[in-house]
């Protein structure tokens, strides 16, 4: 990405990941009031615009530089909140959770990306809620295991752990799928500065998203499907490359 990019971007990226660690890892202490604390030290941040928490303080600043919506940030917090309650989902939860935990994330990264360009916002909405979708759905795939035997929860409304056989694996890539094409759509509007970044972690996620497919059920719930770093590197470069040359 654009260097301008950088640091906003490392600002929201901090702080989804500090309120993920909370309700994901923090298992012996009390979650709910680490989160509730969180949130109100974030909205605290936000309304001083200082924070002696660098991650907040980071992000607080990105928020008010933005324009970034307290509707985002009350909806991703809310998904958040919701982790510690809920071991499976009906299908208003899941989707419910889907935009809070991950859509928003897209959206809140638009802003940045957009940089005050309302209109371009508008135009691509969709599609970054879509890629954001797409990411959280490969995640809910790739770590069924650790989720469900480590936290308690099953994502897909309808799976159950126990008897996830290849019919449902089918039904949950194909919704993902869909995801994929849309999101695509935006990727290649996006502005000049943001498109090659995104497009990089796209394209990592679809590899995933194959090796994934490629495997059957029993390998999802024995182990953790992985793109080798090595992999990584040459998509990257590849991809650099074929920019300075034009291909999309």
């Amino acid at each position: 990405m654009d260097p301008k990019l950088h640091k906003p971007i490392y600002g929201v990226y901090g702080f989804v990941r500090f309120a993920d660690e909370i309700v994901d890892t923090f298992h012996h202490h009390d979650k709910k009031y680490l989160l509730d604390k969180f949130r109100a030290d974030t909205y605290e941040a936000i309304e001083k615009e200082i924070s002696l928490n660098p991650v907040l303080h980071a992000f607080q600043m990105v928020v008010h530089q933005y324009g970034i919506e307290s509707e985002l940030i009350e909806a991703f917090l809310d998904s958040m909140e919701m982790d510690l309650d809920f071991s499976t989902y009906s299908d208003e939860k899941y989707k419910h959770y889907i935009y809070g935990s991950a859509e928003v994330v897209g959206l809140m990264c638009l802003r940045v990306f957009c940089d005050g360009d309302k209109e371009e916002y508008e135009r691509l909405k969709e599609p970054a809620c879509k890629l954001g979708s797409a990411f959280q759905k490969v995640n809910f795939l790739r770590d069924m295991k650790s989720d469900f035997e480590e936290r308690g929860r099953v994502y897909f409304p309808g799976v159950d752990y126990e008897k996830f056989d290849g019919k449902a694996k089918k039904a949950v890539e194909e919704d993902i799928q869909k995801d994929f094409e849309e999101a695509y759509k935006g990727i290649k509007e996006l502005p000049v500065g943001a498109k090659l970044g995104v497009k990089v972690a796209y394209l990592y996620y679809q590899n995933l998203f194959r090796k994934i497919k490629r495997s059957n059920p029993e390998t999802i719930m024995r182990t953790r499907v992985r793109i080798p770093t090595i992999k990584k590197l040459s998509l990257l470069i590849g991809l650099y490359f074929g920019s300075k040359l034009g291909f999309e």
